[in-house]
């Protein structure tokens, strides 16, 4: 939910609310709602719960507009690339990622090395 109080949803999440909407007004039965989102019917009721505590809210994704848990830190890439173009302009990314751990401390993984050298056009 944004500052307005106004809460943005995918056409997915639309029709998953008005399944859940109907399970929970006792229109539908969890199993129904079950078949019809591709989904257990355990996780049916756990969302018919989080709709009946939190609304609508409840419904859409907690990890809407939080960055990634696998983005990598800015200045940890930009470390990396800048110690590729000074010292490893010739290598590969294996090699290259090999020698950011060994001699800089860098952990990434080659195929992330791999991306900021593409990226970077290396």
């Amino acid at each position: 939910m944004n500052a307005t109080g106004t809460i943005t949803m995918t056409m997915r999440e639309v029709d998953r609310l008005k399944v859940i909407e109907a399970v929970a007004e006792c229109r539908l039965k969890p199993g129904q709602a079950a078949d019809r989102l591709s989904l257990s019917v355990r996780q049916v009721e756990r969302l018919v719960l989080r709709y009946r505590a939190a609304g609508v809210a409840g419904l859409v994704s907690g990890k809407r507009g939080r960055p990634s848990n696998h983005q990598l830190p800015a200045g940890k890439a930009q470390r990396a690339l800048a110690l590729i173009r000074e010292r490893y302009t010739d290598f590969g990314p294996t090699l290259a990622c090999e020698k950011l751990r060994a001699c800089h401390g860098i952990r990434v993984s080659k195929e992330t090395v791999r991306k900021l050298m593409t990226d970077a056009g290396l």
